[in-house]
């Protein structure tokens, strides 16, 4: 499988968003999720992404984590090839809401808690899951320099971040910015200017939602017909070719599909061999 570099460390090409494992209304049972992430594995995924956050309920904070944590202790291959990347600044309410915190009080305890949830000595990539308006983009992007420096985390990355947010953050972090990771699918492209800023900085680009979100994928054949035809074409699923599209976007792109059974990211997984011409590129840019 072709790889893409996120600052020192190889990923592959596709990576696994693990959101859908863990958050209410649509987990699978643990035993699924489980065999889920090992056939990603299996399939040559090297990135992993998750986050504290990603829990079906409030007093739960971390079981994403966990279960990431528990698939690779349990897999057959070296877990050390495997980049895990988890995210701190969001918080969770009995009702399902989503509360932003970004101080630094609460990242560096976020950081400790995911640590321990992980059962890492350090982190590969750590993110800053939402800008927090009550908190100074200094503070909390300051709070993820210290933890590089003090071991804690490997690499630093962002997330639902605008262009002048990437800038500063990378200044902040003394070039040291390793990802950038925002929504983008062919349902919401208005990251195309964040997107292009990570190309041209060399910082991986990671769209999370890329099939469009929980429950849109069956878009790609409807609203956005052209992912069909194309697919019609080659022989193969819309997703494999939304998924391709975004790769031949820039070289830093590196998609999180979510899953929930494994023969959902073994299809995804097959879009790094599916080359698309440039007309047919034109074509799902246009539609």
């Amino acid at each position: 499988m072709q790889t893409r570099r996120i600052a020192a460390e190889q990923v592959s090409a596709i990576g696994l968003g693990a959101m859908p494992m863990s958050v209410a209304g649509h987990m699978p049972d643990r035993e699924q999720s489980v065999r889920t992430i090992h056939a990603a594995l299996d399939a040559g995924v090297t990135l992993i992404d998750t986050a504290d956050a990603y829990t079906p309920d409030a007093g739960d904070i971390g079981h994403n984590e966990r279960l990431v944590a528990e698939a690779l202790r349990t897999w057959s291959g070296d877990p050390d090839t495997v980049l895990v990347a988890t995210k701190g600044g969001h918080t969770r309410t009995p009702d399902g809401g989503w509360p932003l915190d970004g101080s630094a009080a609460h990242m560096r305890r976020a950081c400790e808690q995911s640590l321990r949830a992980l059962g890492v000595e350090a982190i590969g990539l750590y993110q800053y899951h939402r800008p927090d308006p009550a908190t100074s983009w200094e503070e909390t992007i300051g709070v993820l320099a210290e933890l590089l420096d003090a071991g804690k985390i490997r690499m630093a990355g962002i997330s639902n971040a605008d262009p002048d947010q990437i800038r500063s953050a990378n200044a902040i972090l003394g070039g040291r910015l390793a990802s950038v990771q925002n929504e983008y699918s062919p349902r919401l492209r208005s990251s195309e200017p964040e997107l292009r800023l990570c190309d041209d900085l060399g910082v991986a680009f990671l769209p999370w939602s890329p099939l469009g979100g929980i429950g849109r994928a069956d878009e790609l054949g409807g609203r956005f017909a052209a992912f069909a035809v194309v697919a019609a074409d080659h022989g193969v699923s819309t997703q494999q070719v939304c998924l391709a599209w975004e790769l031949a976007k820039s070289p830093v792109v590196v998609p999180i599909p979510g899953a929930s059974r494994p023969e959902s990211i073994l299809d995804s997984v097959r879009a790094v061999d599916l080359r698309l011409s440039g007309a047919e590129l034109a074509r799902l840019d246009a539609s």
